[in-house]
């Protein structure tokens, strides 16, 4: 939230005048590259203006130079160039700027002038989204999904394992319950913890969407919404909304937070409206609305389904398990899926098991078949996705299809449709055979137990209904994935295009994001969200970047070049060297390039497998791309396919099209692989020293005309 301000404040106390004081923060979802170059270009144009700059850096190893009370105190103002939430509550009080981390790469004396009549962010205000022309970012309700889905998979997967473990080494088949576990073993006790993790699931998905859209006031009403949507006693239903519920009442909280914001209260109540008045409206009103509003509909169609599947018993078996199979891959857990179910389990104590058959068949298809998606198109996924994936097939094998949740969570267009695809063929399938299934429960593990009968066609079922799911599912994300990337080369060059954000994660991340993402995402998974990637102008590595990248360069520092006795160059630690050199590179596209790259690294004997390298890198490239604009690119991928750093390079006569934002093609081609172990301080370090003389006009133009590969190499020792 921000506010209209005056003139701006020098930072001076009265008599001589002091320097501006200006802090910025710099964030993207995915890798480190933009952070710190926009960092940079940041730092290089305050000094160039005689302004003092702090910059804060949020890379993926983690936040660094870190802004304290004191910065923030004495600061004029505050630049924020993220393509991830940044918490602006510690810059209340101070004129902030927001702009995707694109906009500090491109046009960092833009924002400066723009910083010192910004708005003044005032407390309560909401994470950040963009302000100002440029480096736009994913829509919020995309990024607050993101998030949602980030904090939820820790919980999905914890909760689904101990279940499944519970499952497997303490349950039994029981005709009236399905499996079983004694209620006084200790794997009860597990059962008992993993139920716990699956029940907190929804409520974290719905309040970290609200936590995103309307920061710490929105929590509390985001997390009681979803749990009352996953209750559906509170308004009569006898199953809860699950996770499409959980996703309504976060977006709702959100918003409803944002609006309350907006209405005007004397000045007493403001310190109180964040901690107690926002949050106890916002959830009041959220709760009744949805248990009188929004609950009656889902005990509508709960019961209406029932009556409507009990008429169709008599039916075509292919009809009946298609539309049982659909039902039950739709929302995993919501009322759809209990209907389907409950309508099931319901019949087996009238002799009829043949209707919980076709159940049993389809419940695994959906975690199955999305943790197989995760392995056949690795590149498509965050690795907090493919990690999400390896649970996920475990717990399909034990019946859990909440496994998929995250996966539909992040990418509802793409992962419902071909859900459904798969539980429908496999539901249809069970029932022209005409399995049967003695218990209240799906997946092979009933059938390994001795619940099923007709086993054979029971697996040929689940298989072939988890293949099409997993194929579905990647051809969809893959579609959208081309779009996404021609969407980006079209809008090369044009200020404003749309920087790329990608599921998990947050990464978050993830994350996503990030995806990022994110999820990354990330993420993402987050999926957190990565960055956009920009042009590259003059400059060298900020503070922030520098600072600590020579901090850990200093030691290895003397030894970055070494040419004793007419040996061999090294340069970076002898993590480039001469056989990692190619004067000319051959290949015409960037995923040949990569493949090339690879290929090149591999001369060191330090690559252990070039395919599992590409495809990480690709993963990476199709996360964001990574080419920096200026006729550079840096495709780095972080991987245990290689034993130890290494460090390639490469020219290119005619260029890449590598998906740049200037709309330059890739000249000067960087490769850098680390393990997973040394991705965090290392891969900082070669980024920071690679930043610091790339940036330089001179040094690109030496190394475009060096004539041959010592001459390269004789430019890139320049690199210290």
């Amino acid at each position: 939230m921000t506010s209209p301000a005056g003139p701006p404040p020098t930072g001076s106390d009265g008599g001589e005048r002091k320097r501006l004081k200006l802090l910025a923060v710099t964030a993207c979802p995915t890798g480190i590259a933009h952070t710190y170059m926009a960092a940079e270009k940041l730092a290089q144009a305050a000094e160039s203006r005689g302004i003092d700059m702090k910059v804060e850096t949020q890379g993926s190893i983690g936040a660094e130079n870190v802004l304290d009370d004191n910065d923030v105190n004495h600061a004029d103002g505050i630049i924020v160039a993220a393509d991830k939430d940044v918490d602006l509550s510690r810059f209340a009080g101070k004129r902030v700027l927001t702009v995707g981390v694109a906009e500090g790469i491109r046009h960092p004396e833009r924002l400066i002038e723009q910083v010192l009549s910004a708005p003044v962010h005032t407390a309560g205000g909401a994470p950040t989204a963009p302000t100002a022309g440029g480096g736009k970012q994913r829509s919020v309700g995309y990024k607050a999904l993101m998030n949602g889905v980030s904090y939820m998979i820790p919980f999905v997967v914890v909760g689904g394992l101990l279940i499944a473990i519970s499952l497997s080494l303490g349950g039994h088949t029981d005709p009236s319950g399905g499996l079983v576990i004694p209620k006084d073993s200790f794997w009860m006790d597990v059962n008992n913890i993993g139920v716990i993790g699956f029940t907190l699931m929804v409520p974290i998905l719905s309040g970290y969407i609200a936590y995103a859209i309307g920061d710490r006031p929105a929590l509390v009403p985001g997390m009681i919404g979803g749990w009352i949507a996953n209750t559906g006693e509170l308004y009569d239903s006898k199953a809860g909304a699950g996770f499409i519920g959980a996703i309504v009442t976060g977006f709702l909280a959100g918003y409803l937070v944002l609006w309350i914001k907006k209405v005007k209260v004397p000045r007493f109540v403001q310190p109180i409206m964040p901690i107690i008045v926002i949050p106890i409206v916002a959830t009041t009103v959220l709760g009744l609305f949805f248990i009188y509003v929004l609950g009656k509909p889902i005990s509508w169609v709960f019961e209406h389904l029932t009556s409507w599947l009990s008429g169709m018993t008599g039916t075509s078996a292919i009809l009946l398990g298609a539309i049982l199979g659909l039902m039950i891959a739709f929302d995993m857990g919501g009322p759809v899926n209990k209907t389907a179910f409950l309508f099931g389990a319901g019949l087996i104590a009238t002799g009829n098991q043949t209707v919980m058959g076709m159940c049993a068949a389809a419940i695994p298809v959906m975690p199955l078949g999305q943790g197989l998606a995760t392995l056949i198109r690795k590149r498509l996924y965050t690795e907090q996705e493919r990690e999400t994936g390896l649970a996920s097939l475990f717990m399909g094998c034990f019946g859990i299809s909440e496994g998929a949740i995250p996966f539909a969570a992040a990418r509802p267009a793409q992962v419902i449709p071909a859900n459904m695809l798969g539980g429908a063929v496999a539901g249809a399938l069970a029932g022209v055979a005409g399995v049967e299934d003695a218990v209240p429960h799906g997946g092979p593990i009933v059938a390994v137990l001795g619940a099923v009968s007709g086993v054979p066609m029971f697996f040929v079922a689940v298989v072939i209904g988890s293949a099409i799911t997993a194929l579905t599912t990647v051809a969809l994300v893959d579609l959208g994935e081309r779009r996404r990337r021609g969407e980006t080369v079209v809008g090369a060059g044009v200020a404003g295009a749309e920087p790329v954000l990608v599921g998990a994660g947050v990464g978050v991340a993830g994350a996503g994001a990030v995806g990022v993402v994110p999820g990354a995402g990330d993420v993402v998974a987050q999926r957190v969200v990565p960055e956009s990637e920009a042009a590259v102008s003059e400059g060298s590595v900020s503070e922030a970047a520098v600072g600590e990248a020579d901090t850990a360069a200093g030691e290895a520092e003397a030894g970055d070049v070494a040419d004793a006795g007419g040996g061999s160059v090294e340069v970076l630690s002898g993590y480039l060297t001469e056989e990692t050199v190619e004067v000319e590179l051959g290949a015409a596209d960037k995923e040949a390039a990569i493949q090339e790259m690879a290929e090149l690294l591999a001369r060191t004997g330090k690559v252990a497998d070039v395919g599992e390298l590409v495809a990480t890198a690709l993963r990476r490239e199709a996360q964001g791309t990574t080419g920096l604009g200026e006729e550079i690119a840096i495709p780095h991928a972080k991987t245990d396919a290689v034993s130890a750093p290494v460090v390639g390079f490469a020219r290119s006569s005619e260029g890449v099209e590598w998906g740049s934002l200037d709309g330059t093609k890739a000249r000067l081609v960087f490769m850098i692989a680390v393990p997973e172990a040394a991705a965090g301080d290392e891969h900082l370090r070669i980024l920071a020293l690679l930043s610091r003389k790339l940036v330089d006009p001179g040094f690109r133009e030496r190394l475009l005309a060096a004539g041959d590969g010592a001459a390269v190499l004789g430019v890139l020792s320049e690199i210290r």
